[in-house]
């Protein structure tokens, strides 16, 4: 039996796309199946994506070097992105990491290794000259900082899979704007079922991060843990730019893991303002359904976890304050071994790519090339980390 594709790909997010780019300088026959970002968040019944956003931290200072090196080789690519496409999606405003002096210490020597072992240039910034250098920053005296300041920035993430789905489009691919519900290994080829209509394929890769599991989409869950994120936007004026304006992405380490923040600098929304993003990792509310997974991207957030991050940033900023003050929803989709997935399920024509672990968006370049491989030579090999991207299955 013939089938209509070679390769399917199904999410059309910050991965997904990004294997269809790949994937299109290495075969033909391939379809992208994902739908639009919806129009109306709050009326929206359908699937989400938490790409659906303006800015991303991105980085390579990272203790894990794994983690690193997807980001490293995603950015090494983004003006090549941006020159093919037309579209620019980089901000190259360089990335500062701030921590006690006596606290995440293992972390940041790591991540110093990892940025030698990377070739990235990390300058340290003692705790006198801390306040000087980035005066927007409030941080008690014993802080040090880590800054980044080449590959490490920004992305604005909806510009990022734009770029990706047209030059994968360029490149042949034939993009199917709907959802995909089921997935089905018939023996001889695959079958997606997409709302009521089937198409065949040899090989099919899951790349629908958070959502992986709401679907018949994979022969058997992965074990992942998706939780409920939620992000504050501060909107900025004039006085506040005169003081954020050239401010870099910034990550704090605080004394405690709950104090851990990061910091987008001021970007326009498509509403027309400015808005400074901050977010944290603490939450706890875990989605284990594809309702609650709606519910929660059409609410605000959590209220209580907005006071939370406001009160850590007034203290970091006290330039915010006055600032009018909105939230809004986020997922994070985290495994048991930290790293993403990247491997066949237990149908040798099924694969899955998700997993982002909260730091994703600035490696999913990589992440994509990576399925892309996966797909057309059936693995993953040492120098792209392929044993510890392994799926567990729950």
């Amino acid at each position: 039996m013939a089938v209509d594709f070679r390769f399917i790909i199904i999410g059309r997010g910050m991965m997904g796309a990004a294997a269809a780019r790949h994937l299109s300088a290495m075969a033909d026959g391939i379809a992208l199946i994902g739908p639009r970002e919806p129009a109306e968040r709050k009326a929206h019944d359908g699937v989400f994506a938490s790409h659906y956003d303006e800015a991303r931290i991105t980085r390579t200072f990272d203790g894990n070097l794994a983690w690193g090196t997807f980001a490293a080789r995603a950015l090494d690519r983004y003006r090549e992105i941006e020159a093919r496409s037309g579209i620019s999606f980089f901000s190259e405003v360089g990335c500062l990491f701030a921590a006690p002096d006596k606290s995440e210490q293992d972390y940041i020597d790591r991540a110093l290794t990892v940025s030698r072992t990377l070739g990235s240039d990390i300058e340290t910034i003692a705790s006198s000259d801390l306040s000087r250098r980035f005066p927007y920053l409030a941080v008690d005296a014993d802080f040090s900082g880590y800054f980044e300041r080449k590959r490490a920035g920004h992305i604005n993430p909806r510009a990022l899979v734009r770029a990706q789905a047209m030059l994968a489009e360029q490149g042949g691919v034939t993009l199917i704007e709907a959802t995909a519900t089921s997935v089905r290994d018939t023996g001889a080829h695959v079958e997606v079922t997409v709302d009521g209509r089937r198409y065949s394929a040899e090989r099919v890769l899951v790349a629908v991060g958070g959502f992986s599991n709401f679907h018949a989409l994979l022969p058997r869950s992965v074990d992942t843990k998706v939780m409920a994120r939620t992000v504050v936007f501060y909107e900025i004026g004039e006085r506040e730019m005169a003081v954020f304006g050239d401010m870099p992405s910034t990550i704090v380490l605080g004394d405690r893991e709950e104090d851990h923040i990061y910091i987008l600098p001021p970007v326009r929304y498509p509403d027309g303002r400015i808005y400074l993003k901050l977010g944290g990792d603490t939450e706890t509310l875990s989605i284990n359904r594809l309702e609650d997974a709606g519910a929660w991207f059409r609410s605000d957030g959590s209220a209580a976890e907005r006071d939370h991050l406001c009160r850590i940033a007034l203290q970091l900023m006290p330039a915010l304050a006055g600032c009018p003050v909105t939230s809004g929803p986020c997922v994070a989709n985290f495994t048991p071994t930290g790293y993403p997935y990247a491997g066949f399920t237990q149908s040798p024509r099924i694969a899955v790519l998700t997993g982002g672990n909260f730091v994703a968006a600035k490696s999913s370049d990589e992440l994509g090339r990576l399925g892309a491989v996966l797909l057309t030579e059936g693995r993953l090999g040492d120098t792209d980390f392929g044993g510890e991207l392994t799926p567990v299955f729950a």
